[in-house]
């Protein structure tokens, strides 16, 4: 499969394997085929957050990748956590799972871009200092299994980053320690006017993009030359089939990664064959 360069000796397939479902809406079984599917297929980047599977994805997919660390990018962030009463969860999301084709229950969304004071008793906001930044990577560096990250982004902050020298010095340090090798802004678009004023002080930017989207044109031309990871790639394909989409988007930013939470193995060869075409 085709790589681009992320950052300086980070090389990424440019098909990535959005993490957010594991251990959440996806099962450890189905997760762990489908990463395995992904892997056959070329695809070497995965992404995560603290927050994903109500805190427990980081650990499964370290496990999982447990002997191809040195093949794969790993990426997470720090921002959002998954709370005490996620635990609680623990048992239930199974009996969910049964459940949610007969539409009788679903698990609550996680609080992916959920405002500073959120109504999701599940996940919260984490102060963007420098201690909780290096607090967080800690916490995913021993869930994962592994001594750095290859990518470490903000969380999808909810306004302005006051604090982002402080931020900038810390990312320095982390790096001169070997902990993580780049790190980034991850942020949905319709928070680009609060966030613009940062994008220079990271070494990658993570947004939604989808052809058809308001903002799509505006990002293309800001952003195509530039190495990206774009994520919701298929918000808003409609019919349009998603080897389709995907190709717009590699033709549109032809050095970035797009992200893709799919846990079907024929969706992902498919996807996969259309990034082998990009």
């Amino acid at each position: 499969m085709k790589q681009v360069e992320l950052a300086p000796g980070i090389s990424s397939s440019v098909l990535g394997f959005g993490c957010a479902p594991i251990l959440g809406a996806v099962g450890g079984a189905a997760a762990a085929r489908a990463m395995a599917t992904a892997l056959d297929c070329g695809v070497n980047h995965f992404d995560l957050a603290r927050s994903y599977g109500y805190g427990e994805a980081e650990k499964f997919v370290g496990r999982f990748l447990k002997g191809h660390r040195g093949e794969v990018v790993i990426a997470s962030k720090f921002g959002i956590r998954a709370t005490w009463k996620a635990g609680l969860l623990r048992p239930l999301k199974p009996v969910v799972r049964k459940l949610k084709g007969s539409r009788k229950a679903s698990l609550p969304a996680p609080a992916a871009a959920a405002p500073a004071k959120s109504s999701d008793p599940f996940h919260e906001r984490v102060d963007l200092t420098p201690d909780k930044m290096r607090g967080s990577l800690e916490k995913s560096l021993r869930a994962l299994g592994t001594d750095y990250l290859d990518l470490f982004f903000v969380h999808e902050p909810p306004s302005e980053i006051k604090r982002i020298d402080d931020l900038v010095a810390m990312a320095a340090e982390l790096k001169k320690e070997g902990k993580i090798r780049a790190w980034g802004l991850a942020f949905d678009w319709s928070s680009e006017a609060l966030l613009r004023s940062t994008f220079s002080r990271f070494d990658l930017l993570q947004f939604n993009a989808s052809p058809g989207a308001a903002h799509y044109e505006a990002a293309r031309q800001e952003r195509a030359a530039s190495p990206n990871v774009l994520f919701s790639p298929l918000r808003h394909a409609g019919s349009t089939p998603a080897s389709s989409v995907l190709s717009q988007l590699w033709s549109d930013f032809p050095a970035s990664v797009v992200l893709c939470s799919m846990f079907n193995p024929e969706h992902i060869r498919e996807n996969a064959a259309a990034a082998g075409d990009a």
